[in-house]
């Protein structure tokens, strides 16, 4: 029989890996918290018309990467490939969003149907924080200087590189977009195929051709600074002179765009190349029309999206280990003799009294050297040994295992004492 494995681009997360992420969550999600931001929760399916109206059905991501299928009711339903979308959807529904303000993140995964490759996969998993109600220059800059520190505290500062743009306006947009097309158009037969076909769909997305020939075309091309409105001209140095204020340094990218077509004003990327071609970590951007295009009432908005695989993948090539990698439990409780049932009410005794600490009781059996073994494997910092002897006195031997310390037996009372000047922080 042959046998059953993950679909491809969508993987496991194995126990090994798992600290990884569960220190990038707690991170990112503790600065969120500090920043004032609160979560919200939705589905992985929504209805595919959400993703055609504010993605754009000319867009890479409608036309050739989305999980769409009908249901049994004969509906068309998408996995959810971004969470912008889903996010102001959920704020609309339930009223969140007129005449008020709102700072929220999410997180979990989304879904494209792309070629896998080292740091992009079919089922990828994000972090993303939006703001809606707030039009000013500051909350963009707040928004930058939030990505900032999630990147800094992480250890991961000095790994990436904000780039920064401003996409204008939609009348702005309109007016670079034939500018750019008629410049384009003398030179269609040596633009590469993908480039051709966006040429009458979505021809800002050329100017993120990774086609080197494209590229160099694109050198003498018009810039999109050059055709900004006043008003995003005036936002967009405003937003510079802040975090000029606050030491962010950037470099402004006239080539930058964001690959959905709701992005306005400011459009930002933290890259990075440290991980060959896959070199965006977080991006994000303005979309105050989002709100209006899918029935809502005029809202501004700006929001971020961080892909975990990504940072997991620079963790590990910065070599930043997370607390505990490789690490079972802080303590091994090593039940040798017929004390299973003293060894359980032990283990309990000491997780009430230590609420921080872990700890790993040994069962099915063995012998003392065997679950000594067992004790070392787990990374354990701490062996408690109980025996036949120690059960009957109410007590419990104390190792060391990764400190040179001598070998003790304290009752129960003592060794809690004892373990949470040891281990508690």
């Amino acid at each position: 029989m042959k046998k059953i494995q993950a679909i491809r681009g969508m993987n496991d997360l194995l126990p090994d890996e798992s600290p990884y992420w569960q220190y990038l969550e707690k991170t990112v999600t503790d600065i969120l918290r500090r920043y004032g931001y609160r979560e919200i929760r939705f589905p992985v399916l929504e209805s595919t018309d959400l993703f055609k109206r504010s993605i754009g059905e000319v867009t890479d991501i409608v036309e050739k990467e989305m999980y769409t299928f009908e249901d049994r009711n004969g509906d068309s339903i998408t996995l959810r490939p971004e969470g912008t979308a889903s996010c102001v959807r959920a704020c609309e529904e339930h009223g969140l969003l007129y005449n008020q303000t709102q700072r929220l993140w999410y997180m979990g995964p989304m879904f494209r149907h792309e070629r896998p490759q080292k740091g992009r996969y079919r089922q990828f998993h994000q972090i993303g924080v939006e703001v809606f109600g707030l039009t000013g220059p500051d909350v963009d800059a707040e928004i930058l200087l939030l990505s900032a520190r999630i990147l800094r505290d992480l250890g991961l500062g000095d790994w990436v590189h904000l780039e920064l743009n401003s996409l204008g306006s939609t009348e702005a947009r309109k007016t670079y977009r034939e500018a750019l097309v008629a410049y384009l158009e003398q030179y269609r037969e040596q633009l590469d195929e993908d480039s051709q076909r966006r040429l009458g769909t979505n021809p800002l997305r050329i100017l993120d051709s990774k086609n080197s020939a494209t590229q160099a075309l694109l050198k003498d091309a018009p810039v999109l600074t050059d055709y900004l409105d006043p008003e995003s001209r005036e936002h967009f140095e405003q937003l510079q002179a802040l975090l000029d204020a606050n030491g962010v340094n950037y470099t402004v990218n006239p080539r930058l765009v964001r690959g959905l077509d709701y992005y306005g004003k400011t459009a930002f990327e933290w890259v990075t190349d440290k991980l060959g071609a896959q070199g965006t970590v977080c991006a994000g951007g303005r979309y105050d029309g989002l709100v209006e295009q899918l029935g809502g009432k005029s809202t501004p908005a700006i929001g971020f999206g961080i892909g975990l695989e990504r940072l997991v993948l620079m963790l590990q090539a910065a070599e930043i280990s997370p607390p505990g990698l490789g690490q079972q439990a802080q303590i091994y409780l090593a039940a040798v003799g017929e004390v299973q049932s003293q060894a359980l009410q032990l283990a309990e005794q000491l997780r009430d009294a230590l609420p921080g600490v872990s700890l790993l009781t040994h069962c099915g059996g063995g012998s003392f050297k065997s679950q000594l073994k067992k004790a070392d494997k787990s990374q354990a910092q701490v062996a408690l040994i109980l025996g036949e002897d120690e059960a009957r006195n109410g007590s419990v031997t104390i190792k060391m295992l990764r400190e040179d310390k001598p070998q003790q037996t304290l009752s129960a009372s003592e060794a809690i004492e004892y373990l949470r000047a040891e281990l508690q922080p």
